[in-house]
């Protein structure tokens, strides 16, 4: 979990807190006047003298026109469209679970389950080399802290730190410990803090920085600083670009901590029959995945991350790429079903009652493994310990780890934590001057670079129906059936738009999905739609239609261009007018609500492109519906996305315009520095095609392209 705030590549300024209110670069100018005004009525500024009421009625300037927020009726909409998929799928499970009655049915539901789990990670890349190294050695009263680099993957490099008990006459039960999201990785209080207990208690650890963390910075200046202020933040900027070559970050944070126990299990002081692992918040997601994964393990102690989907849903809770799997939601899993490939091995779940995750969705999933775990009978090897304190890995929470390992084991008998003295950040650093980078080891970027390269030297060119049904099967769109129904909503007054006046319609292209629709007209349109013309045109807005029918240049061209057309401008799901106001974060944060839906779109297997592809389509049915034959589809910036695989869907768009279109996305996976968002991105589709395929097929439509934009969208 990540609560601290914004993307900061660089420095706050007027400009970023208008994008990071969802303000985008609409209104900026008279929203900064609008709040100098509000500043100088509250600062109680000295009033002029009074004049003569002829005097003040000649002299007094005209009052300013009100500033115009954009339009934001339906902010809800889309917490509410998936709080509904996941709540009635969480129900058809609930059902599921309570016919399971014997030993044979749950036996058959883990082997069930634990095939759709592993869809979710992907092939594991193979073994190679660790080719590991001892950088550092300090010696403690009962323990030796042995710095250690290792390759996970060829020349990727991991860091961390072996506790070694002193006096091991014979192997040790040894634990992989996991860090959650601290700025120094192994180096932070609570993660030294139960190494160190576990070791004076008489265990091996080896304590690794997850990527992006650390000594493992992916991304960094000159200086060694981390380009992203809070280099956590580097996970979704990691994992939203893997996605596009079909890419898992959960993998790869799972697959340091199986090489972690690789590298264990070359210790001639480690019993491989007794081998565990334990991790809080982002490490109770990496221990997750590695019991997921990985057979060798006999124990795990996952602390503050499993809930169920349905609560961290409910309540906000932003969470990592690497805590979405791919394909999840759409497979019918929970949490608690990624330990059903370590059932029915020793397994106790930990939380705390303060944690924002909340712990009803702990004891929740608890159940439904204490369930299978009874019918499978070993009861004994689940158990649940919720704490008293706040998010993190309070000292009760630590203790309730050591017991758990000290019962299978029985390396002590106490669970009382022994007396701590922590290290200093540079006593625990592996690298010369804190960074593998300084040696030469690859960045996650240069995997991704890679990988794109690779798939479009080997991707052949589709073009025709064959790229039609590629895009089709990517998209995986459900089917369209008559017509949407509409509400007619208030038309909007006095917003400065090219014409006189605008119809206002809220259609609804799939239950619970409102695409909010202008009409322009010079009269004056308060009922349903006329009837015709034949020629329309439909924009596609990139933030808010609202908006940039005052301000966009493109909208009046388009109209001068042709003035008997009827011309729409529309807001897709998630933009304008249903802008999500949730998660307590600026929209375009990284953890922000554009960032919150897009994931939980992937792991439907429905991302927002799809999504969004699909409403354009039904809003041609609508214009169809209403008389109009011959579309002219245009658009600006993130609407151009699913402007393009729409307008090569559907044959009764005739012309396209785009502005601020994605060159590719193979510019973005081959990019170091990229501003598009998930919401934009299409997962894996680096396999199969990218958008010049579509540009280049829609030139039969008059494809006209307008300042094509980068993997930078935002220069």
């Amino acid at each position: 979990m990540n609560t601290t705030n914004p993307d900061s590549r660089a420095p706050l300024t007027r400009r970023s807190l208008l994008q990071q209110a969802g303000l985008g670069f609409v209104g900026a100018a008279g929203l900064l006047a609008s709040s100098g005004n509000l500043l100088a009525a509250a600062s109680g500024a000295t009033k002029a003298p009074a004049k003569s009421a002829k005097t003040a009625k000649s002299a007094a300037p005209r009052a300013p026109a009100p500033e115009l927020v954009p339009l934001n009726r339906f902010p809800r909409m889309m917490h509410d469209y998936f709080l509904r998929r996941i709540a009635e799928q969480e129900r058809a499970t609930e059902t599921a679970r309570a016919k399971i009655r014997t030993r044979r049915e749950a036996e058959a539901f883990v082997r069930e389950r634990v095939e759709k789990v592993k869809r979710c990670f992907g092939p594991l890349p193979p073994k190679t080399p660790l080719k590991p190294r001892i950088t550092g050695r300090v010696e403690r009263d009962v323990y030796t802290i042995e710095n250690v680099i290792f390759e996970s993957r060829p020349n990727f490099m991991v860091t961390g730190n072996l506790y070694l008990p002193k006096g091991i006459s014979a192997p040790r039960p040894a634990v992989v410990g996991v860090c959650g999201h601290s700025q120094n990785g192994k180096a932070a209080g609570t993660y030294q803090s139960f190494a160190q207990g576990l070791a004076r208690l008489g265990y091996i650890v080896l304590i690794i920085d997850p990527a992006g963390q650390g000594e493992r910075v992916q991304w960094l200046t000159d200086e060694l600083k981390p380009v992203l202020r809070y280099n956590t933040f580097e996970h979704n900027y990691l994992g939203n670009q893997q996605s596009l070559v079909g890419e898992f970050f959960g993998t790869w944070q799972a697959w340091d901590g199986i090489r972690a126990l690789d590298y264990l299990l070359t210790r001639p002081e480690v019993d491989p029959k007794q081998v565990m692992v334990t991790g809080n918040s982002g490490g109770g997601t990496i221990t997750t995945w590695m019991c997921a994964l990985e057979p060798r393990l006999v124990g795990a102690a996952p602390s503050c991350f499993i809930n169920t989907f349905r609560r961290m849903f409910e309540s906000e809770q932003p969470a990592d790429a690497e805590q979405c799997p791919p394909h999840t939601l759409a497979l019918g899993l929970d949490h608690s079903d990624f330990f059903l490939p370590f059932a029915p091995r020793a397994l106790r779940l930990l939380g705390q009652e303060l944690d924002p995750f909340d712990a009803r969705g702990l004891e929740q999933s608890y159940g439904h493994l204490r369930q299978l775990y009874t019918l499978m009978g070993a009861p004994a090897k689940v158990d649940l310990f919720i704490g008293p304190d706040g998010h993190g890995y309070h000292q009760k929470n630590r203790e309730a780890m050591y017991g758990w390992f000290n019962q299978l084991t029985k390396v002590a008998s106490t669970q009382e934590e022994p007396a701590l003295t922590l290290e200093q950040d540079a006593t625990l650093q592996c690298t010369p001057r804190g960074q593998v980078s300084t040696l030469g080891s690859r960045s996650v970027i240069s995997f991704t670079n890679e990988t794109a390269r690779a798939l479009e030297a080997q991707r052949r060119a589709l073009e025709g129906e064959a790229l039609r049904q590629a895009v089709a099967d990517k998209l995986q769109l459900p089917p369209r059936d008559g017509v949407p129904d509409y509400r007619i909503l208030p038309a909007p007054r006095t917003r400065g738009y090219p014409k006189r006046a605008a119809g206002n319609y809220a259609v609804e292209t799939e239950p619970g999905i409102l695409n909010i629709v202008y009409r322009l007209s010079d009269t004056a349109l308060v009922s349903r739609p006329p009837r015709g013309p034949k020629r329309a045109v439909l924009y596609v807005s990139d933030r808010s239609a609202d908006a940039e029918l005052r301000e966009e240049p493109l909208i009046k061209e388009l109209l001068a261009a042709d003035p008997g057309a009827a011309f729409y401008a529309c807001d897709l799901r998630g933009i304008g007018e249903s802008q999500p106001n949730t998660t307590n974060k600026a929209f375009t944060d990284p953890y922000g609500s554009d960032y919150f839906y897009a994931i939980y779109g992937v792991m439907f297997d429905r991302p927002y492109p799809a999504q969004r592809t699909f409403d354009v389509l039904r809003l041609i049915d609508w214009l169809k519906a209403n008389g109009h034959d011959e579309i002219h589809l245009a658009a600006r910036g993130w609407g151009t996305i699913p402007a393009t695989f729409a307008a090569l869907l559907d044959d009764r768009i005739g012309r396209v315009t785009l502005k601020h279109a994605l060159s590719s996305y193979g510019d973005v996976a081959k990019a170091e520095d990229y501003d598009w968002p998930l919401s934009s991105f299409l997962p894996a589709v680096l396999k199969t095609f990218d958008l010049p395929d579509c540009y280049r097929a829609l030139a039969a439509k008059g494809l006209r392209q307008i300042d094509v934009k980068g993997a930078k969208a935002n220069t």
